[in-house]
């Protein structure tokens, strides 16, 4: 069985190598990695480049630049994770191991955000046990996801924001997820920058307004401060 990782990058120059570097005994195992640059200026794609074996341009925007990847990829497992992640190589076996076998076609790992502080063991705890509770995953969890269940669901849906929700609705909608315990290491920046319960609460706002139905184009000039 060969995965497929694909990493979606716009401006990640800071981080890209912390990304990719982890991923290269998986290379050696065989899987591929694919990074889909969406329009860096700061070069992040010739980075990338000697740390993948594909590196793709293509239109900006997650949704898109996943499926772009995936529409590239050889493998038999879809494994996407953001280029403000670390994947250690217990959780590329995990991964592995979980799809090996025909068993259950889809999942995500539990994440741990890079900053010190009781808030952020709570934060991350939550993200947790809620989307066990749920079924439903986020893309700082590195969603994976069975080639052939992906092409059945259409792939992402290409959404300004909340692509991870609504693929992960459709492909629980088939059969529930596989919520592996080893550990992704996440970015904490955004709850740095902007505040830690005020993103919280943002975040929160913004996930119900998507299952009320609201546009996800104004999700994301609220999210972002910018129309996508």
């Amino acid at each position: 069985m060969r995965i497929s990782i694909v990493v979606p990058a716009v401006n990640e120059a800071a981080s890209i190598a912390s990304c990719l570097e982890p991923l290269q005994p998986a290379r050696e195992q065989g899987h591929e990695v694919i990074v889909v640059d969406g329009g860096s200026t700061d070069g992040t794609p010739s980075l990338a480049a000697p740390l993948a074996d594909r590196v793709l341009e293509g239109r900006r925007g997650r949704a898109l630049q996943m499926n772009t990847g995936a529409r590239a990829a050889s493998g038999d497992v879809l494994w996407f994770l953001h280029a403000d992640t670390r994947a250690s190589a217990a959780a590329v076996a995990a991964v592995v191991d979980a799809c090996r076998g025909g068993r259950r076609a889809w999942g995500r790992l539990d994440v741990c955000l890079d900053a010190p502080g009781p808030a952020f063991r709570i934060i991350e705890t939550a993200m947790n046990l809620r989307s066990r509770w749920t079924g439903i995953a986020t893309g700082d969890q590195g969603i994976f996801v069975a080639r052939r269940l992906f092409d059945s669901v259409g792939g992402f849906t290409e959404l300004p924001l909340m692509e991870d929700i609504a693929l992960s609705r459709a492909l629980r909608d088939r059969t529930p997820p596989i919520c592996l315990r080893q550990r992704l290491h996440a970015s904490a920046r955004r709850w740095l920058d902007n505040g830690v319960w005020r993103t919280v609460w943002l975040m929160w706002q913004l996930r119900l307004a998507f299952f009320l139905g609201a546009d996800p184009a104004d999700l994301h000039r609220r999210y972002y401060g910018a129309r996508p």
